[in-house]
């Protein structure tokens, strides 16, 4: 059985646009709220968890909803067509409202951006494991976050080279060619991804999976409830999210601040440090897939928390940029892809078919709830006790979730039969 290499491309395209945007709300709408608006880092910590507060129950809301709804056009694309379409719109009134200095229009240009992109944030990502049998959920889920990568890079580029060092900038292009992105990415997916028959041929081979491996068919034991063994396991696995979340999003959602105030960065330069882990992260997204695949997902998760909390220790050490930093935020990437990679996939794994979008939705839970919280405690600690607490705090929540996994003993990716009648389903596009 061998991964449809060119359909997840195309089922990641989704995520590339809706990583372009996040890239671009992290880097960019601190400064706004900063330079502009004169907002101080507490409050702004708040107004940077406003999108975290909607997707705590948007999130589980639409993943849920979208496993219930049926379609010409499937259940996931009906809402990433229509959410993309709202936020494209949306976001552009922000650099707008940044120009003439409005922060009435600004609030409500977020508010409205942000439900439109929690509208359709869980049922985009349900739509991998949707296609995709279960054992070669870790390597999609490895292309899945190449391509959101890739939109990550886009942003970057853009930032790094259409932010002036000094002056007022001028934010408007940015924002326009990254919804021009956004446009194109999901009509592409439209044109290309037909998710009924794909969702079909899934169901008959993870059928025929679980016929081969001896287990009961899902049909069986649709209303079952979970073991209290797996269920344990979820609880931890979750908590474990939440902390990681907690530590990589408190340095990812200041670190434009931090880089202008604390390493004395100047323009959009910060975004080379960002854009640099991002590449590492793409070049490791496929092998850190193919480690799990051998080793376990857990294990590899293991390994990238450690060099993570290492990397972020580091950097706690660090007053001033110097180039080497770069090779220090490189092993971040790789950390966080190791990580990022295969955690979603345990979730999933540890739910039925019909449910994955009900799953999905505990998995941005988790990770939303921490992203509520560590921006603003993150931010309290800038403000109050000073910059150089950033990384120590984020090493400290990343270690903490090593502990937390050691004891997750479900959701880990299991081996491929060699030869099974699966392979008649082994369809290069």
């Amino acid at each position: 059985m061998k991964l449809n290499t060119k359909r997840t491309i195309l089922v990641g395209l989704a995520f590339l646009s809706i990583s372009a945007f996040w890239q671009l709300y992290d880097s960019i709408i601190p400064l706004i709220l900063k330079n502009t608006f004169h907002i101080s880092d507490t409050i702004s910590g708040g107004i940077m968890a406003i999108d975290n507060v909607l997707a705590l129950f948007m999130l589980p809301f639409f993943g849920s909803l979208s496993d219930k709804v049926h379609t010409k056009l499937g259940r996931r694309t009906p809402f990433i067509l229509c959410g993309t379409a709202a936020a494209v719109i949306a976001m552009l009134f922000l650099p707008f409202a940044d120009n003439i200095g409005s922060l009435a229009l600004f609030v409500v240009a977020l508010c409205v951006t942000l439900i439109a992109m929690g509208s359709y944030r869980s049922p985009a990502v349900s739509l991998m494991p949707d296609v995709t049998p279960k054992p070669l959920r870790s390597k999609a889920n490895a292309i899945i976050n190449l391509m959101g990568a890739v939109g990550g890079v886009i942003s970057l580029i853009l930032i790094s080279t259409l932010v002036p060092k000094t002056g007022k900038p001028n934010y408007l292009p940015i924002f326009l060619i990254v919804a021009l992105v956004m446009v194109a990415a999901v009509l592409l997916l439209l044109w290309k991804i037909k998710e009924n028959p794909l969702r079909e041929e899934r169901e008959k081979i993870d059928r025929d999976l679980d016929i081969a491996e001896g287990t009961v068919e899902e049909t069986q034991t649709a209303n079952a409830p979970m073991p209290p063994e797996v269920k344990r396991s979820l609880i931890l696995i979750l908590i474990s999210v939440s902390f990681w979340f907690m530590g990589y999003n408190a340095v990812t959602t200041a670190f434009s601040k931090y880089a202008q105030i604390y390493w004395g960065i100047q323009g959009g330069g910060f975004a080379n440090c960002l854009l640099v882990a991002t590449i590492a992260a793409i070049c490791s997204y496929i092998p850190v897939g193919a480690i799990a695949s051998r080793i376990g997902r857990k294990k590899t998760i293991l390994g990238g928390i450690v060099l993570l909390a290492s990397m972020f220790a580091l950097g706690a050490t660090v007053k001033e940029y110097h180039v080497w930093i770069n090779g220090l935020f490189a092993l971040v990437g790789v950390a966080w892809a190791a990580i990022n990679v295969n955690s979603y996939p345990m979730v999933v794994e540890m739910s039925k078919g019909s449910d994955i979008g009900k799953f999905t939705g505990f998995y941005y839970t988790f990770s939303m709830a921490a992203q509520i919280v560590t921006p603003i405690l993150s931010g309290f600690l800038l403000q109050h006790v000073g910059y150089h607490t950033l990384f120590p705090y984020a090493a400290l929540f990343v270690t903490a979730a090593f502990f937390t996994m050691l004891f997750v003993k479900h959701g880990d990716s299991k081996p491929i039969p060699k030869k099974s009648k699966l392979e008649a389903f082994d369809v290069d596009d």
